[in-house]
């Protein structure tokens, strides 16, 4: 193999690394994104996040309470609800509304500009209410698209699917149908090839880690 040959190879490959790097840098960027999209949203900071937002053309975000397209709409809908609770104005401390960002699968599209992302999201949040405070549980799965501007990810299209917000005391599930039992499936049939570990408090287990501690080494 010639000289030139060997070049030619070395400068695809490292194309290629260059580009694998890139892609990793993407992802974590884009995750970062949400992320803080989710601890802005836990205590209804406008700004900031419409700070992550787009104000491409395309820009929506879809939940339970609608279709909102263009980034003036998107604001008018965060702005809501301060405008319905003025109590949330002053960010009282029996206001949360956690939505934890979990379990991320992103795809970047080929040339790096335009990605998408699948998340859980769950949390527990509380509203003042006439008469105290209502707690209670919330879960869905976020489905977004994200644009590259300028060299840095904002959310294009945010998609919030929620499965359920419940009450905290009643939970999910229709009250005529629950039933409140410690669920202890029968094992018996299945043979296992050796005891199980006692996990399950109040044992105190601690699961092993497999990494030592990254400052002591131990």
């Amino acid at each position: 193999m010639n000289v030139e040959k060997i070049v030619e190879k070395l400068e695809a490959r490292i194309k290629s690394l260059e580009d694998q790097s890139r892609t990793v840098e993407d992802i974590e960027e884009i995750k970062k994104l949400q992320r803080a999209y989710g601890y802005y949203l836990e205590h209804w900071n406008v700004a900031d996040i419409i700070s992550l937002f787009s104000e491409n053309p395309e820009v929506n975000v879809k939940v339970h309470a609608g279709e909102f397209r263009g980034i003036e709409s998107i604001r008018r809908f965060f702005l809501h609800g301060k405008d319905v609770k003025p109590e949330k104005v002053a960010h009282p401390p029996e206001f949360l509304h956690q939505v934890m960002q979990l379990s991320p699968i992103i795809d970047i599209a080929p040339g790096g500009k335009r990605a998408w992302g699948r998340w859980y999201g769950f949390g527990a949040n509380s509203f003042p209410v006439p008469g105290g405070i209502a707690p209670g549980w919330m879960d869905g799965v976020y489905e977004n698209e994200y644009i590259k501007e300028n060299g840095k990810w904002k959310i294009l299209k945010l998609r919030w699917c929620m499965f359920f917000h419940a009450p905290y005391t009643l939970s999910w599930v229709d009250p005529k149908k629950r039933v409140d039992i410690q669920m202890e499936p029968d094992f018996s049939s299945v043979r296992p090839d050796g005891p199980s570990e006692d996990t399950f408090y109040p044992s105190g287990f601690l699961a092993p880690f497999h990494y030592k501690n990254p400052v002591t080494g131990k």
